[in-house]
């Protein structure tokens, strides 16, 4: 198996051809993308050992991604047939009306997805060395971060994590969603005004868009080291199909829990960190999202996971969690 470094090996190669739509004219150029990928899609299936064709699409950066994936010992009769049908395929792209950042590139790409067993065992690795860095670190007290600069970094990321909502519920009809983000460091204030941010209106006028999610409802999770915080906010619109307040109080009640507040638009709550019992933020934040995403679903409020790996929709550059 071919290796790059030490512990960097690969088994296949992919050829990734992307471009950028505009929103114009009802989207008319992510329609005429797709007729184009559509008009290949057989040659690019029929490839030689070809093992996967997959289209991406984010609909707040505007991508287009087209990835077909070969194994690397085939990849390089289709590199000597110069990736037909690419040629075809980047002709009628360029043409599109509000087509743009026509580009392609090769990499390498692996499945590197652990079972479940090995998942646990290394997230339980993680969360164990964690505990063991905290216990380790020197008793003398940091100087706390200007909380001005503190709360710019917040709003910032919320800023940026509505416009990714926004885009992923547009192209994908969800009317919640749950997230987690990183800046709050598990601080409940801040994380409440992290929400505020993705929900501010967005304004078309400012170089860099930012909100434009309040239309969704959503529950979006903090790690820090001593607790878990969480907020959850369900839009006016909403209310009648869920409970705020209760939506998160279900979802804290898997552990030891703490409401901080409960309303019918905005409701937050801490679960605290207890190293007795292997409770730690981070090893139990992805099992709370599974739970928030089974409540809606009980309540016909989110898509039924049905298992339909033929998915191939994926939105946002980040890594939304489930």
């Amino acid at each position: 198996m071919p290796e790059i470094v030490k512990g960097v090996k690969f088994e296949n190669v992919a050829r990734e051809w992307r471009l950028k739509w505009s929103e114009d004219n009802d989207k008319a150029s992510l329609s005429a993308a797709q007729a184009a990928l559509d008009d290949v899609l057989a040659e690019l299936s029929s490839l030689e050992a070809v093992s996967s064709v997959q289209r991406v699409v984010c609909g707040g950066c505007h991508d287009f991604k087209v990835v077909t994936k070969l194994s690397a010992a085939a990849f390089g009769d289709w590199e000597k047939s110069s990736f037909e049908p690419e040629a075809e395929f980047l002709a009628k792209i360029k043409a599109i009306a509000g087509v743009s950042v026509v580009e392609t590139q090769t990499y390498t790409l692996e499945e590197v997805k652990l079972n479940k067993k090995d998942a646990k065992k290394a997230m339980d690795k993680k969360a164990a060395e964690a505990e063991k860095a905290a216990e380790a670190a020197d008793d003398k007290p940091k100087p706390p971060e200007d909380p001005a600069k503190k709360l710019k970094k917040v709003l910032k990321e919320g800023g940026k994590r509505g416009v990714e909502i926004e885009g992923a519920a547009d192209m994908g009809g969800l009317q919640f969603f749950c997230t987690s983000v990183d800046e709050p460091e598990g601080d409940v204030d801040l994380l409440v005004h992290c929400v505020a941010a993705m929900n501010e209106k967005s304004d078309p006028t400012e170089e860099e868009r930012k909100g434009g999610s309040g239309n969704v409802g959503k529950m979006v999770f903090s790690c820090g080291l001593g607790q878990l915080a969480v907020c959850a906010y369900v839009p006016d619109d909403k209310q009648g199909e869920l409970d705020c307040a209760a939506w998160l109080e279900k979802v804290l009640s898997l552990y030891r829990y703490e409401m901080i507040t409960k309303d019918k638009s905005v409701s937050s709550g801490i679960i605290p960190t207890d190293s007795e019992k292997n409770i730690f933020p981070l090893k139990i934040r992805e099992s709370l999202i599974l739970e928030a995403n089974n409540y809606l679903r009980k309540l016909g409020l989110f898509p039924e996971d049905n298992g339909d790996s033929d998915d191939d929709m994926v939105f946002g550059d980040d890594d939304f969690p489930s």
